[in-house]
Order: C-alpha cells, then structure tokens, then sequence
C-alpha cells in the first residue's frame, strides 16, 4: 500500500473529486478512485467524502493507493531483452511503445505483466499495480530499466534512486542545438493541461546536464544527464530551450514526420545494493534512433 499526501490547488477547485484524482495520478483509471472513496480509503481534511464531492482551495487530502478488487495484473508471456538479472535485480532493455505497469487504457501487456511471468513473483512495496518498479519510462522512450526482485531489494534501490546515487544518461535527437551545460528548471504540473507538466516557478527542482555529441543540419544528438527525476523532465527542459525532443507529440516542435519519440534511456551507473560491485548497465541504441539524425 502506498500512500500519498496532497494539497488542492487553485485549477483543481470546485472539480469532483475523483476527477481530481485521477487528473493527479493519471496511471490509475477515475473507476479505480471510485473504489478508493467508496471505501474509504480517501480523507479531505480527515474526513471521509463522495466521488461527488467537490474540492476547495488548500483541502488535504490523504490517498492509500490499495489494490482493487480485481487489479488485471496477470502474468504474460512477453519478449524481454534482458540485460542482466541476478536474485535481486532485473535489468531490461525496453522497447518503444511498451507501458511499464497497467493502468487507463493498458490493462495489459506491459512490462510488469512480462515481469511476472518471467521471475514468477514481484515484490509489491511500491503498489500493487506496479511491483518490483522503482523507476519509470514514458511509452515512446526505450532503453534500460531495471526492477526489483525482492522486497528488500525494493527498498535499496529506491533509496538509491531518492539519494541520486544511480547515474542515468539519456540520448536524445532535437531540433536545434542546445547550449551545453547545466540545466536548472523547476517543474510542476500544468495549470490547465493536468495531464501535462511545464516549468513554473513554484514548481519542484529539476536539473538536467547537457552535453552535444553531433549535430546534422536542425538536428542535434545530445547526451542528457538528469540529476532529478521529475516527470517529462528531459523533454520539458529541451522545449524551454527551444531544443525540443523530436516526435514528441505533447512537448515537441515542428517535425510532424516522425512516427515516434527518439529518447532513449541509454546507460545506468550505479553501485550493486548487496554485491557492492560497480554496475554500468547500457541498452543498444536503436537503428533508426541513429538512421534518423541523417535526415
């Protein structure tokens, strides 16, 4: 079970609240926070409410994210490119296209269901939707990812996550040419578009190193170290920069021809939580990540 703690802010007013719920958490379906109101298991200042209830300005509000009744997660014979595995940790080379976990609209075949049928259990310290994840990639974004065999295992990595001792590099082609450095934007959710986040000043840290590994035309390949994990972070710091990540369909620019993102999550650094052995774990780049910059 996992719990959240939030605070109603000023678009979210007046909105029912399991519409607002499922605007914040937009991984779970507006059915499934009917059954969390229904039973109890969201308090507005403490008390108990409808899924018609609307909100006010500054409510707290306390989610346990329970498992429903039926959480549709079942086990999948599904493809994985693993890179590496071990009794503690699993790391894949996830294709683009493949949801990490199920919810609105992908009930199935995500990785989570293919991870259940390969290890045949997963710990769920996280939610019972998403077990054994500790981190997350956006569908259209392939690349390594790695997931947690055991419950302690769950908990180190997420620790290591929190305290930025995994290093990740992304590679990503944008139109333009960005300025090479430090980024340091802070992010929040988007006042009207709650499905979307953007920069805004009272938003949360962000900051994302950028480096030029070449350049072709309008189109640059660049190499994408964040320090922070917020949501969209990479391809919402490119947009600001007027470098926005090709074929990005929410946050891109003016290349309507490609058929999907090129962000790829291509290395993991970090420590082994138990073996304490450095581990570099690196997905191939696609052929047509490459092929693309040519054009």
């Amino acid at each position: 079970m996992l719990t959240n703690n939030f605070c109603i802010e000023r678009e979210e007013t007046l909105l029912r609240l399991d519409k607002v719920l499922a605007l914040r958490f937009p991984e779970h379906s507006r059915n499934y926070f009917q059954y969390l109101i229904d039973s109890g298991n969201v308090l507005i200042n403490g008390t108990s409410l409808k899924k018609k209830d609307k909100t006010r300005l500054g409510d707290s509000v306390t989610v346990k994210l329970i498992a429903s009744p039926d959480p549709g997660v079942t086990p999948e014979n599904i493809f994985l490119d693993i890179l590496y595995e071990d009794d503690y940790i699993i790391a894949i080379n996830k294709p683009r296209g493949m949801v990490v976990h199920p919810g609105a609209g992908n009930p199935s075949k995500t990785l989570v269901n293919a991870l259940l049928y390969h290890t045949k259990s997963l710990p769920e310290a996280s939610s019972p939707l998403r077990p054994g994840i500790v981190h997350r990639l956006d569908k259209e974004t392939s690349g390594v990812i790695i997931a947690a065999k055991t419950e302690l295992a769950h908990a180190r990595l997420v620790d290591l996550f929190k305290t930025r001792k995994i290093e990740k590099q992304y590679l990503a082609i944008c139109e333009n040419t960005p300025k090479e450095g430090v980024v340091s934007l802070p992010i929040g959710r988007h006042p009207v578009k709650r499905k979307e986040m953007t920069i805004r000043e009272d938003g949360k840290e962000a900051i994302t190193e950028i480096s030029i590994l070449d350049k072709t035309g309008k189109y640059s390949l660049v190499l994408l170290k964040p320090k922070t994990g917020r949501t969209h972070q990479l391809r919402i710091h490119l947009k600001a920069l007027k470098c926005p990540i090709v074929g990005d369909k929410i946050y891109g620019g003016s290349r309507k021809d490609a058929p999907f993102m090129l962000l790829h999550a291509y290395k993991l650094n970090f420590i082994h939580p138990f073996f304490g052995t450095p581990m570099h774990l690196e997905a191939p780049i696609p052929k047509e990540f490459l092929f693309s910059l040519e054009k």
